[in-house]
């Protein structure tokens, strides 16, 4: 929690109680279906829920938008974005049943109420939102061509409508295709721990 509170000073009662109540149900719900390596789970506020928390150093997302989280895991960047954006609503899906029931039991347990979840893979997903978001699930460019299709047209926030990826080490060849419109935020700049020092949020327009 030291990490989440040093570059969050501002959370809610409310919000510190539900990132605090992650460890527990996230080391129990491990042990018994594995969404995060064993050896990882040591570290998962730092590699997992700060690291899905970075999205928020690229945008502040305006109350009442809807955000689709791609290939979610155990609910990351999902679920701890849930918990800083209350009045935003998030859903989450990932093409493997037990992950999602992972993510689901987490959330329930958390006392979240604006995430929903859908067992299947993004090109089943037909609904319309304001931001893609997602972390390393595949490469930049594939999912561009299935998220398309997921974007509204409508603009509510300071961004226009698009994708927001989370990636680490050489992305040179798969931010080629998109050089012109993407945008890459060094982590590093933002958080001085160690893990993010290859870490970046990746942010591309999406023009309907």
């Amino acid at each position: 929690m030291q990490y989440i509170e040093k570059y969050f000073p501002k959370l809610t009662a409310k919000q510190k109680e539900q990132f605090a109540a992650l460890g527990d149900l996230y080391t129990d719900w491990n042990a018994k279906i594995n969404v995060i390596s064993r050896k990882d789970i040591e570290n998962l506020y730092l590699h997992h829920i700060l690291h899905s928390l970075a999205i928020s150093k690229v945008i502040q997302f305006t109350d009442h938008s809807d955000l689709l989280d791609v290939g979610t895991g155990g609910g990351f960047p999902g679920i701890p974005l849930a918990i800083m954006f209350p009045e935003c609503h998030f859903h989450l899906v990932d093409r493997i049943g037990k992950k999602i029931t992972v993510a689901t039991e987490v959330a329930n347990s958390t006392g979240l109420t604006n995430v929903t979840f859908r067992h299947c893979g993004v090109e089943e997903e037909k609904g319309k939102f304001d931001f893609i978001i997602s972390r390393a699930v595949m490469p930049l460019p594939d999912l561009l061509k299935l998220v398309r299709k997921n974007i509204k047209s409508e603009q509510k926030n300071a961004l226009p409508n698009g994708l927001i990826c989370l990636k680490g080490g050489n992305l040179e060849g798969e931010i080629q295709p998109v050089r012109n419109s993407a945008i890459v935020f060094d982590l590093k700049s933002d958080f001085s721990e160690d893990f993010f020092e290859t870490k970046k949020a990746i942010y591309v327009p999406i023009r309907i």
